[in-house]
């Protein structure tokens, strides 16, 4: 009975101390929280629109919001899930009177806070990113934005402070380290104290906004700012998607620092000519068998569609001169009042012919390259919408394996994509070529074993069942099969 007592005056303290705390607003004790659970991104190659191919650094609100609008139409019932806009949404940029052209190729003067982070062009985005973003997630997609790697100069001029600490942007950053072709940063040295303090504030910004990609340039050449914003992506607590650029001369040494993002670019900027798909057979070689889920090998954009629709093309311009033979007449003085603006050309539909738009989409799928479309979404053509929609090509591109070189010989390459589950797989037989090219070809040449052992043949372009392994193929094309066991 005694027992029985003190175990009721014991029960009856807890209450009346619990009671006590619970009226005079003291908290109760925290429960314990788990961990939240780590969401894998990109584990099958991202599909996307970039705004660069189409607007270069000059996507403004309109044409940002009408984008989003036809991306959600169009491509987001094939997969597409990633908006991304490219460079510039910072830059107040100086525009031709009367117009939203930019009158500077990059713009002088940027808008960042006194943290040195950039903030939204007043310029291109009056509103702010933050409807764009609202919207994109209202519509179900993913929003992603790039970033060029370090500091802008003008912040380190201001000396701004690094958020959260006792540094500035001055103990930061190396004056030494500027990128070529876009000189708006300084890179950051990751031996100073407060370096990492500075990505950190930087990424905590882009996941407070709503960012679920992010697109960082002039990084690859530099693996310990790859590491410190891979680092910083971490302990923001987001699942974002980290894409490098840019590509070309890629250290295939610094392989465990790349594997740190999600995408890593292996070309240079690619365009609507042959230079550009050579490009990319030549990083598909290089790279091939590099990829696995959650990091792939990209190769740049599609520009398929409208592009360079902020580079109107001046009085005294054909269209095809090169960048070089127009400084040059601009040196001369044969032309006036032009700017190079960036990208490559001016306003112009694709100048891909259907045979390359074919090898393009189809280098693409069997390559597992991410499928970023470039070109202007409102007003993209009809074929050009069904080649990045294509449901072979797709499931092709999502199965995940880069395809392997199996055949090469007097202009013909037989690339080899086996699915990754079950059997079968899709084969692309490229004529390399200028000239249209017959080929007779064998099942030991697929490299698919004897006759026996396969089931199906099915020419995906032709849409019919392939009774035998002779072609004609045009001058820079392909025939994409699909082959069952």
């Amino acid at each position: 009975m005694r027992n029985r007592i003190e175990i009721s005056i014991t029960l009856l303290l807890m209450w009346s101390i619990l009671h006590t705390s619970c009226l005079s607003g003291k908290p109760e004790p925290e429960e314990t929280k788990e961990e939240p659970m780590e969401v894998k991104v990109a584990q099958t190659p991202p599909m996307g629109w970039n705004s660069f191919d189409s607007y270069g650094v000059y996507l403004h609100e309109e044409a940002a919001m009408a984008n989003l609008e036809a991306f959600a139409e169009k491509l987001k019932p094939h997969g597409y899930e990633y908006f991304v806009i490219d460079a510039g949404w910072f830059g107040e940029f100086k525009l031709k009177e009367g117009t939203m052209y930019p009158a500077e190729k990059h713009a002088l003067t940027l808008n960042f806070n006194e943290y040195g982070l950039l903030q939204p062009s007043q310029t291109y985005f009056p509103n702010g990113l933050q409807p764009i973003i609202d919207r994109c997630h209202e519509l179900g997609l993913k929003f992603g934005i790039h970033l060029m790697r370090g500091i802008p100069r003008a912040a380190v001029e201001a000396n701004t402070k690094v958020k959260g600490t006792q540094y500035h942007a001055q103990d930061i950053a190396d004056t030494t380290s500027i990128c070529s072709w876009n000189p708006q940063n300084y890179g950051i040295d990751m031996s100073k104290p407060g370096a990492q303090e500075f990505y950190n504030s930087l990424i905590d910004q882009m996941a407070e906004w709503g960012v679920d990609f992010l697109k960082y340039d002039d990084l690859v050449p530099y693996p310990k700012e790859v590491e410190a914003i891979a680092n910083a992506i971490e302990q923001s607590g987001r699942p974002i998607v980290y894409s490098l650029s840019p590509g070309g001369n890629v250290d295939a040494n610094a392989i465990n620092s790349f594997k740190r993002a999600n995408m890593l670019r292996v070309t240079p900027d690619i365009w609507d000519d042959q230079k550009g798909l050579d490009e990319c057979f030549a990083a598909w070689r290089k790279w091939q068998g590099h990829e696995e889920p959650g990091f792939w090998i990209d190769m740049d954009m599609i520009p398929f569609g409208q592009l360079q629709l902020m580079s109107p093309k001046p009085n005294g311009i054909d269209g095809d001169e090169s960048k070089g033979e127009i400084e040059k007449k601009i040196k001369d003085g044969e032309l006036e009042d032009i700017e190079l603006l960036a990208g490559k050309g001016w306003t112009r539909h694709s100048k891909f012919t259907k045979d390359q738009m074919y090898t393009f989409i189809t280098l693409r799928a069997l390559s597992a390259s991410p499928l970023m479309m470039g070109g202007d979404l409102p007003t993209l053509d009809d074929f050009s919408l069904e080649l990045i929609t294509n449901k072979d090509v797709i499931e092709c591109n999502q199965n995940g394996v880069m395809g392997s070189l199996v055949y090469e010989d007097d202009g013909i390459e037989i690339w080899n994509t086996p699915k990754k589950e079950g059997t079968g797989g899709w084969i692309g037989i490229f004529n390399r070529s200028d000239v249209s090219k017959m080929t007779s070809l064998s099942m030991a040449d697929l490299k698919l074993g004897n006759t026996e052992d396969y089931a199906i043949i099915h020419d995906i372009w032709n849409n019919k069942q392939v009774n035998d392994l002779n072609f004609e193929i045009n001058p820079n094309g392909v025939i994409f099969l699909e082959y069952e066991y």
